[in-house]
Formats: C-alpha cells, structure tokens, sequence
C-alpha cells in the first residue's frame, strides 16, 4: 500500500513538472507561485469534508501535528521551492536536476535523526540503485546547451542546490513525523501550504510588479498554474499516507522517480526522440528494478 500512494504522488508531481512547462511560458513563476500556493490551500480544503465524511475515524485534533505540517510547510514548500528557482536561474535546467535525484540522501539523513529510522544493508542496497538509475536518467550537465559558469556562480550555484534538496528531504521527513502522530493527511497539506503561503507573502517585496502580472494574465496560464496546484496537493497528500505505510526515506525516494513518467511523456508525446538512447533506457530500467525489489520486499 505505501509503495501504491507513493508512486501516485510521484505520478502527481511529475505531472506538475510538465504543466509548469506550459505555465511558465506564460505567466512568470513569481506571480505564478501565488496561484500554485492559493490551490494548494483551496483544493484540499474543499477536498477535505468529503475525505472526512468517507472515512471512518472522526476528526482529532492535535497542535503538535499541525505545527510539524505548518514547518514541513515552511521547509519543504517554501524554502525548497524558492532556492530551487535561484539553483535553476544560477547552474541552468540541466545542471539543476542533477540535485533533485538526491533529495533522498536528505530524507534518509532527517528520517535517521529525527525519526529513528534504521534501514538495513538490503534496502540501503536497493536505495543506491535507483540514484544510480536517477543520475542516468538525467540531462548531461555538460550538452551544448550548457553554458560557461564562473567560480562564483558555481559555489552560490552549489549552494543554493544543497539548500534546495536539503528542504526538500527535511521538509518530507516532518510531514512523515507529523502523519505519525496526527493522520491527517489533507488538513496536514492545508496547514503546510497556509504556512508555505505566509513565508511568501512576507518575503515577496515588488507587489506592483506581481500585480500586473496577475492581472494581464491569460486564461490558460492561469488554468496551467492551478492544474500545477491540483497536482502538487495530491503528490503531497499521497507522499503523506505513503510515510504512513512505509519508512520515510523509502516513500522519498519512490516521490523522486519522475523521470519514470516524464522519460516516456518526453519521447512519446512531445517527440524529443533524441532523448532515447542507451544511457536512459539503462537508467530507466534500474530505476523500475530497484523499486520492484522493493516492493517485493
């Protein structure tokens, strides 16, 4: 069961990645977060008294549970998110998603210290596999699109990618303490994105800017940014119940296989042929078996 919600969350939040690459073609991602955030908040509160009415357990109440969603919030979806945007603006697309395969090693630490977590040599194994597999999988750094960094773009580069995997695996790590003491799967993903939302409404400064942005945008943009809300609420409350059937780590590192989805969508459907070769293909399939064995196990 924890592995099933996982790769749902996974297939929601590479669903995401491709929507954002309409959406920011037409609106800026500085307005278009604000419509992502406002959906992460609207669409599982109206989700929310359905879910509550299905099930069940009736609801409880736990401060210490929110608080833990509310700084998964603050981690995960606001510092991640934000020092993503710098890595890709400083190193570039390509060079930036070298970092997102290794948001895992992070969970992996934060579920280790703060969850005490302990994985045996098998699943550790299995783990380094499906990096393997990640790092085959992703765009070589060094492809003609690439362009010349100076020494002090590569270490701010480097660091605001640590800082941006780093959230994003802590940030995963406290959702999953917080479902262990609170299963509130839904409420949880409201509350972390109402702190998310917070964070950026104080940190945003040129409001004039944002305003025009969102007042001149276009149907589809904003059609495109509430589908990448839609999607990301689902991949959050999905990762949540995962963590609730399985270790945190595992569940992490199952989220971070999205090139299992976008690989085939890139080759199939948007016709970039060039991107089937051997060295994916490999990547893919040691992705695909380590999370088998997984499984299985």
């Amino acid at each position: 069961m924890g592995t099933a919600f996982a790769l749902l969350a996974m297939t929601c939040f590479a669903s995401n990645i491709l929507l954002t690459r309409y959406a920011v073609a037409r609106l800026p991602v500085e307005a278009g977060f604000f419509i992502v955030l406002a959906t992460n908040i609207l669409f599982p509160a109206l989700l929310f008294p359905a879910e509550l009415a299905a099930r069940a357990a009736p609801l409880s109440w736990s401060w210490k549970g929110a608080a833990v969603f509310a700084l998964g919030g603050v981690i995960g979806t606001f510092l991640g998110r934000r020092f993503l945007f710098d890595t890709v603006r400083i190193l570039g697309p390509a060079r930036a998603s070298v970092f997102h395969s290794t948001a895992p090693a992070f969970a992996l630490l934060g579920a280790w210290l703060l969850a005490g977590e302990r994985l045996g040599a098998y699943e550790i194994a299995l783990m380094a596999v499906v990096w393997v597999g990640l790092w085959f999988t992703q765009p070589r750094a060094g492809s003609a699109g690439a362009s010349a960094l100076t020494s002090a773009a590569v270490r701010r580069g480097l660091l605001a990618g640590l800082l941006t995997v780093a959230g994003f695996g802590f940030g995963n790590v406290l959702r999953g303490l917080a479902m262990r003491g609170w299963q509130e799967a839904v409420l949880g993903t409201v509350i972390s994105s109402l702190a998310a939302l917070a964070c950026q409404l104080v940190a945003t400064r040129d409001w004039i800017r944002i305003g025009m942005q969102l007042r001149g945008a276009s149907r589809s943009a904003v059609v495109l940014y509430t589908g990448c809300g839609v999607t990301t609420s689902l991949g959050s409350i999905f990762v949540a119940l995962a963590m609730n059937h399985m270790e945190i780590a595992l569940a992490v590192l199952i989220v971070h296989t999205t090139p299992l989805v976008i690989f085939p969508v890139s080759v199939f459907v948007l016709k970039n042929r060039e991107e089937l070769n051997p060295r994916t293909l490999f990547g893919a399939g040691l992705v695909l078996s380590g999370i088998a064995l997984l499984t299985l196990r």
